[in-house]
């Protein structure tokens, strides 16, 4: 099979290239694309485990801030808990075990209130291997009992 190629009148032969001639890469060529590969291969290989953090702690932030919240919740409404200082323990939601601590303190943002007081809980929470806490306070009238 041959392939002709006309321009301006002349013809030429686009066929196989004659023996004792081959196209190929050149050394440079090649150590250049490896070189290349060296670099952009772990680069990409690191962005796609950033990525995959990130989407791993952003689900586990949401499951702990819920936590948080229903702790929250069930410490003002439910129980008066709140009035010891420090609190803690282990919440298992679903597979996930989310180890929280809630403090109590006297909120001294105003000098003329000092029955108001800060309810603060922090929930611990892994994400491949390494541990990150949501926080979340809310202000709870100390001189009432619920």
């Amino acid at each position: 099979m041959k392939f002709v190629l006309r321009t301006n009148q002349t013809s030429r032969s686009l066929g196989p290239a004659p023996k004792g001639s081959a196209a190929a890469f050149t050394l440079a060529e090649v150590l250049a694309a490896l070189m290349f590969m060296a670099i952009v291969i772990p680069a990409a290989v690191e962005g796609l485990h950033v990525a995959s953090l990130a989407g791993t702690v952003a689900e586990r932030k949401g499951e702990a801030a819920r936590v948080a919240r229903r702790m929250l919740t069930e410490n003002l409404v439910v129980t008066t808990n709140w009035n010891q200082s420090v609190q803690g323990g282990i919440l298992t939601e679903g597979q996930r075990e989310f180890r929280w601590t809630m403090h109590s303190d006297v909120w001294n943002q105003d000098p003329n209130q000092n029955v108001m007081r800060q309810l603060s809980i922090e929930v611990f929470f892994t994400a491949q291997s390494r541990e990150y806490s949501v926080r979340m306070s809310t202000l709870v009238d100390g001189s009432q009992s619920y």
